[in-house]
């Protein structure tokens, strides 16, 4: 994990330092098109605030974690999708690889259960 006073490559796409696809921003969150996409609809919608991990989420941060799938429907909507998985990875056990809080929201095709 980073050092807590460098920025995080989703802190830097946040702040407009690094280009990325946005496809959805406010004041509390941007969404962008991940890089390595893993189903034709692949965005990651990440906070403005920096929280590393889902574990770290407290209760001051309810809202904003509120507001991140509140913009995942906003999102699927304006791609088209009624069907869509949203998934949270929590540590690099997880498959978590930027230590900055993120959701994938995946769609575009068939997402079977258990995921493979």
């Amino acid at each position: 994990m980073a050092d807590s006073t460098e920025k995080t490559l989703f802190q830097k796409i946040a702040d407009g330092e690094v280009p990325a696809d946005v496809v959805y921003q406010d004041d509390r969150a941007v969404a962008f098109r991940d890089i390595h996409p893993v189903a034709p609809t692949h965005v990651l919608i990440v906070p403005r605030t920096p929280i590393p991990r889902a574990d770290a989420v407290g209760e001051a941060d309810e809202a904003l974690v509120g507001h991140l799938f509140t913009v995942a429907r906003r999102v699927a909507e304006a791609e088209g999708l009624s069907d869509y998985r949203l998934v949270v990875n929590n540590g690099a056990g997880a498959g978590q690889t930027v230590f900055h809080l993120h959701v994938h929201l995946l769609g575009g095709r068939d997402l079977q259960w258990p995921p493979g």
